[in-house]
C-alpha cells in the first residue's frame, strides 16, 4: 500500500470515528486485528449493541463506490474477525457489522459519508 493511500484510509477512519461519536456511538477499539485473518477498522457500542465498522474511503468512483469494494472474501474475513472479538471479550449481546463509505471528489472535496448499518451479514 502506498503512503498516500494509507493516509487517505487513515483520514477516512478518523472521519468515520468522529461521525459515529456524533451519532452516539462509543468507540471501544480501533484497528482490531485477529491473528492472520484480518482486521476491522472500528469496534463501537450503541444502545447495548456491539457494532463492528468497516470504513471504505475512495477518491472518486472511477473504480466503483466505496461500498462496492467490499468483496465476498472481505465480508467473510470481517465476520471471522467480529466473531473472534465477540469470543475474546465474552460478549453476550447482539452485534452487527456496518460499513461507513467515505467518497471524495477528484478535487479532494468531501461529497458524501454514508453509514450502512448491518451491511455485512453472516
Amino acid at each position: 500500500m502506498t503512503r498516500a493511500r494509507k493516509r487517505l484510509g487513515d483520514w477516512g477512519e478518523d472521519l468515520a470515528l468522529h461521525y459515529l461519536q456524533e451519532q452516539g456511538y462509543e468507540i471501544r477499539a480501533r484497528n482490531y486485528r485477529y491473528s492472520h485473518v484480518g482486521e476491522i477498522d472500528l469496534v463501537a457500542e450503541r444502545d447495548g449493541q456491539l457494532v463492528f465498522v468497516e470504513v471504505r474511503t475512495r477518491r472518486g468512483n472511477a473504480y466503483g463506490t466505496p461500498e462496492e469494494s467490499i468483496t465476498s472474501d472481505k465480508q467473510d474475513r470481517l465476520i471471522a474477525v467480529a466473531q473472534a472479538y465477540v469470543q475474546e471479550h465474552n460478549w453476550q449481546g447482539d452485534w452487527r457489522i456496518d460499513v461507513v463509505a467515505v467518497e471524495l471528489s477528484p478535487g479532494g472535496r468531501l461529497p458524501r459519508v454514508t453509514h450502512i448499518p448491518s451491511a455485512v451479514e453472516g
